[in-house]
């Protein structure tokens, strides 16, 4: 985003203060980075040719503004994501996994808490306005005077809007949780097995009743439906070993943070081909998010020490 340089100007101080949290809300609302960015800069054009000396509030006037842009964008984005084949994925936000700088468990589960890949897969099957007035509500602790405000509604639409978007969101949205240390730690020996070739270990590692959902976006090949089963999870992963093992090409499964969760970056031949979530319950995986759409996993930095 383009922006003054000067540090001395309180209109650029302010708006910097709160851009994390509006680039948090709109990357919620709207699941695209790139879009989320765009929407940050047309906030920053509203607040730079308003009259700021008037606005009590400055918080929450930007939270507001963006708001309302974020429910506009989102409405027409509803409309192409109609036409999207198969499930539709977020784009995801990926930084390298250290041990020496992972996040403790409280902050992981904050973050788990809002920004998670299951969590925006869930928020996607809500209508604009249910999204953001959940959003506003549930993760930015607005009050219902606040979420009025910004959605142009009366307080008691707003409290119809959270109850609604509340009962969808805990009626899907998974209960898997593991303490960040041991998720982290399963995550790599599935990926060792993957990568060994071992049908066992990898069998071994998925729960009965796991799922698979994956995003292609009509680019390359993706599941149209949930595929479900453990053992048909881990034949999957072993035929694909198999096949790339067949024709030449070498797979490589890094772990990383993925939407503030341990999840996998998989590159072929040192491209990356997807971004794996992979929810994890009692010691083993329960569910896993694949993105392959490459128009989503354009922006990925794969971190260079990843790479062969």
């Amino acid at each position: 985003m383009q922006t003054p340089s000067d540090p001395t100007d309180d209109g650029l101080a302010q708006f910097l203060r709160y851009r994390p949290r509006l680039f948090g809300l709109a990357y919620r609302m709207l699941g695209q980075r790139a879009e989320a960015e765009d929407l940050v800069q047309e906030a920053w054009l509203r607040w730079q040719a308003s009259e700021r000396s008037a606005i009590a509030q400055p918080e929450a006037w930007l939270v507001a503004v963006t708001s309302r842009l974020a429910v506009d964008r989102l409405r027409r984005l509803h409309a192409e994501r109609a036409h999207y084949q198969g499930f539709w994925l977020p784009e995801p936000l990926v930084q390298p996994w250290a041990e020496e700088t992972a996040p403790s468990a409280q902050d992981l589960l904050e973050r788990a808490g809002d920004v998670s890949t299951a969590l925006m897969f869930v928020l996607e099957q809500l209508t604009p306005d249910e999204r953001a007035a959940f959003l506003l509500r549930e993760v930015f602790d607005a009050d219902y005077a606040e979420v009025a405000q910004a959605l142009g509604r009366s307080e008691a639409a707003c409290r119809q809007l959270v109850h609604r978007a509340r009962g969808h969101v805990q009626a899907g949205r998974p209960r898997f949780s593991a303490p960040p240390g041991a998720h982290a730690a399963l995550l790599r020996r599935f990926a060792q097995a993957v990568q060994g070739g071992d049908f066992a270990q990898i069998q071994a590692l998925f729960a009965p009743d796991a799922e698979l959902i994956s995003d292609g976006g009509g680019k390359v090949p993706s599941f149209g439906r949930v595929l479900q089963t453990g053992r048909r999870l881990a034949l999957l992963y072993f035929a694909t070993a198999r096949r790339l093992r067949r024709d030449g090409q070498r797979q490589t499964l890094h772990l990383a943070c993925v939407n503030g969760l341990p999840g996998l970056l998989r590159c072929i031949d040192g491209q990356l081909e997807s971004v794996q979530t992979l929810l994890v319950e009692d010691g083993l995986v329960r569910r896993i998010y694949t993105l392959r759409n490459p128009d989503k996993l354009a922006g990925v930095t794969v971190p260079p020490q990843m790479l062969p």
